[in-house]
């Protein structure tokens, strides 16, 4: 493989981005790729925008994805998926999470928030999977573990990483308590169809 292959997620402070770009870093480790990744940027402690990037593949200089070029944006929020539609390539993914997290510039009435955000999505994103993922994390037993649902759906636009690597991945990188949890919103968002 030749191609590098990027990734963007993007959601909310206190989301649990890190521990998903974690995830994907690991797994493309594990399959055999260099891996570059960035720091998760944003107001993490905030409640702010984050955003982190994972770039993968035979041999990669940077972690930085280019405008136009990722092969999946994972968001856990909505609007935050919006934000950061540009660094999509024409024909990737956008796997988007159906939680609305209303940012301090609305509350405090600087901005106001989309009421028509399922049309934006739906004409934003060629290829898109939306879908509850805060629920499905409910049914499971913990709200904490969406972030692993999404990374579930993210996995199937990644044809060169099998499940099993990602599995791996996911037991390296949570706490061992949380393991079989975590397996098991993995394995929904595998088989998560959207909600549009």
């Amino acid at each position: 493989m030749t191609k590098t292959t990027s990734i963007v997620l993007a959601g909310v402070g206190g989301q649990g981005i890190l521990l998903a770009s974690e995830i994907c870093a690991k797994a493309a480790g594990f399959a055999g790729f260099d891996v570059k990744t960035n720091e998760v940027h944003g107001m993490a402690q905030r409640g702010g925008s984050v955003i982190g990037q994972i770039r993968y593949g035979e041999k990669v200089f940077s972690p930085l994805v280019s405008q136009g070029e990722a092969t999946v944006l994972m968001s856990l929020e909505r609007i935050e998926a919006l934000r950061y539609a540009d660094y999509l390539s024409p024909d990737g993914l956008a796997v988007v999470n159906s939680q609305k997290i209303v940012p301090v510039t609305v509350s405090s009435g600087g901005a106001k928030y989309p009421e028509n955000a399922h049309e934006i999505l739906k004409s934003t994103f060629k290829n898109l999977i939306y879908f509850d993922a805060n629920q499905i994390a409910l049914e499971l037993g913990n709200p904490k573990c969406a972030n692993v649902v999404l990374l579930g759906a993210l996995a199937t636009a990644l044809h060169n990483i099998s499940n099993e690597i990602w599995l791996d991945a996911v037991r390296a990188c949570v706490k061992p308590r949380y393991v079989d949890l975590n397996i098991a919103a993995f394995e929904r968002g595998l088989v998560a169809k959207s909600e549009l």
